[in-house]
Formats: structure tokens, sequence, C-alpha cells
């Protein structure tokens, strides 16, 4: 199995060996010999959120194709649905069922690639929402201690982008591989307050109201459309990992050496601040579509990858990329910002045989 066929930027060479476990038994299994016969693990879902090396995988992928959400009205909370996803399920299938059965809480979060296992370990956002607004528990199985293991929203300590699910690994590998993702939604046919202000335009509402959630997913569909952030198979602008870099948290002294028109959003620490990694990229140079006829200074293969024509932060691969193609595009961009504003990227997928460095 080639992973560039495991993946949405397509590019990836040949696992060492390939596992489809499509079911929870079938993931632990897979996950046991493994461990039992000493290979190292990859663990793949939608692909999303991966670079891997064109020289492949030498150890073990295990795909996960588990499929299935089920809604149980379990009387734990007034008006609320609980909502136990597979991990292999495809995470925007996932959403459009919950806004179809009438159910709030996801609905910002349409659109986006991968798989509903990914979404906690990454605490998966967009528009002012991420998974851990709705999520209460997810299970695990703990290659460490050899069992399952449930985690509490709280006990997965989410942060922007991140989680303790990512940060905790043996061997190189994730510890804990997730099974089973458990969200708590409100039934209500309106979305979660609209945070974000360019979404709330969108659906004609002010920032902290709510809309109907299907015109809420309506619109974030569209948005995401437009920046090329919904995978298209006839649009090469979306053969991507989507955001290649996350949007930096920086300090004060960091924030009052940028231009005054920077993007600047308060974080819950007050001595810390959000800025636009897209912002940033475009303003160091690299603007939309960098990369596909060249730029003096910078190793970049001519048409092969490029920043979207549609987002600088999207990397795309423009059809005959290689991993090296990818990466070595990151690099640049990530020198550029750094040199012009002595702010560091760092990249959102994980990056598998290869790295920035």
């Amino acid at each position: 199995m080639n992973l560039s066929e495991l993946t949405t930027s397509a590019v990836g060479g040949p696992a060492g060996k390939y596992v489809r476990a499509a079911s929870q038994d079938a993931i632990v299994a897979a996950v046991r010999e493994a461990d039992a016969a000493g290979e190292d693990i990859l663990i793949i879902g939608g692909g999303s959120n991966l670079v891997v090396d064109d020289a492949g995988y030498p150890g073990t992928v295990i795909h996960l194709t588990s499929r299935g959400v089920t809604f149980e009205d379990d009387g734990a909370a007034p008006q609320s649905v609980l909502v136990r996803v597979q991990a292999g399920h495809p995470w925007d299938d996932v959403v459009a069922k919950t806004v179809a059965r009438g159910l709030s809480g996801l609905e910002a979060l349409s659109g986006i690639p991968g798989s509903a296992g990914a979404t906690p370990v990454q605490n998966v956002g967009a528009y002012g929402s991420d998974v851990s607004q709705t999520l209460e528990s997810v299970l695990t199985w703990d290659r460490v201690e050899g069992d399952y293991r449930d985690f509490s929203a709280a006990e997965l300590v989410f942060g922007y982008r991140d989680s303790l699910l990512k940060h905790s690994t043996t061997n190189g590998s994730p510890r804990y591989v997730v099974l089973t993702v458990d969200f708590r939604l409100t039934t209500s046919e309106l979305s979660a307050p609209v945070q974000y202000a360019e979404l709330a335009r969108a659906v004609g509402v002010e920032v902290g109201e709510r809309a109907p959630s299907e015109d809420v997913r309506r619109e974030v569909l569209k948005l995401r459309a437009s920046k090329g952030m919904v995978l298209d198979p006839e649009d090469r602008d979306t053969f991507s990992t989507g955001s290649f870099f996350t949007n930096p948290i920086v300090s004060q002294d960091d924030i009052d050496s940028l231009p005054e028109n920077a993007p600047r959003y308060p974080t819950v620490v007050s001595s810390e601040f959000k800025t636009s990694a897209a912002w940033l990229i475009d303003q160091a140079g690299f603007g939309k579509g960098f990369g596909l006829e060249g730029t003096a200074g910078f190793e970049i293969t001519q048409g092969r990858a490029s920043l979207s024509t549609k987002h600088t932060l999207a990397i795309t691969n423009r059809g005959a990329a290689s991993s090296y193609d990818i990466v070595n595009l990151a690099k640049a961009v990530r020198k550029g910002v750094q040199e012009k504003f002595g702010i560091t990227l760092h990249n959102e997928p994980l990056l598998i045989n290869t790295s920035l460095d």
C-alpha cells in the first residue's frame, strides 16, 4: 500500500505492512499484534493531518476504517443526546448526521476532512468552535497498560489544537489509540452561539447569536470551499492537509512588535495573544499561489507544490508533488516569516519520517 493513496495531500511512500481495521476489536487486535512483534506503528484515519516521506513508513500502518454513529437519550442532561462515534467514521458525515437529527453543537465544524478519531487528538476546530466544547469522553486502547482506558473531556487537558493524547507516546507512536468518541449535543434546531465574525455575517446574525444549524452548516461549507478547504477531486487547490501552520500564540512583546494592522486576539492567558499565521505568511511575501512559478532564492520545484491560490495557509499538491516539495515549501515559508517578524510558525500536520528542521 502506497501511503499517498491514504492522505489528502496525496504524498507518501509505501507501508512496510498495511492492516485495515474495520471495527473496534480489529483495531485493538492489530495494535496488540504489532506491539507484540516489536513493530513501529503508524495510525491513519482520514489521512488529512499527515505528510509522509516519499520513502514511506517501514513499520506497520494501521488504517482505521471503523464506522458507526449512534444516538442515545440517556437522561444525563436535559434536552441533550449522547452521540457515540466510531474512530474511523468520516468526520463531516458525523456533523451532517447530527444536524439532520436536530442536534446543536458541531455545525461550525462542517467540511473538516479526516476521521472522528483524530478530532480529540488535535482538538480540531474552526470558525470559533472546537470539539472540546461538546466532547464528553473518549475510549482508547492504552498500549502501555494493554487495556482500555476512558478519558473524560477534563482529563484530556485540551488546548489550542492540543490535547493530552497528542503528547502521550510510546516508542515514538501514540500511547493511546482512539476507538470511540462521545459528544454531548443539545436538542435544538438552532446552532451554538456563532463566535466568528465572517460566519455571523454569512448567516445574518450578530456574533454571539444563534442561527438555524442547517444554515450554519451550509455557510461553513461555502466558506471552506471558497478557501480550498473542502476536498474536491477536481480541484488541485484542495489536495492539502488544510492549514499547514497553526496560528501563533505570542507574548505581549511579540504582538507589540508587529504592525498595528496585524490581527491580534486575546487568549485565556492575559500576557499572550493569538495572531494570524495566514496574515504573517502573506505579509512576509508568500502570497496565494506562491510556488506555482518558482521564486528566486528558494529551492522550490516549479509547479509541483504551491500555496493554495485561495488561502495562504494550505500547501497544495499540484499533481506531481513529492513530500520533499511539500516540506521544502513549508521550510521556505517558515524561514521567511521568521526573518521578517521573528515569529516561528509550527506545523499543524504530523510529519512522518521528515521534518522542517
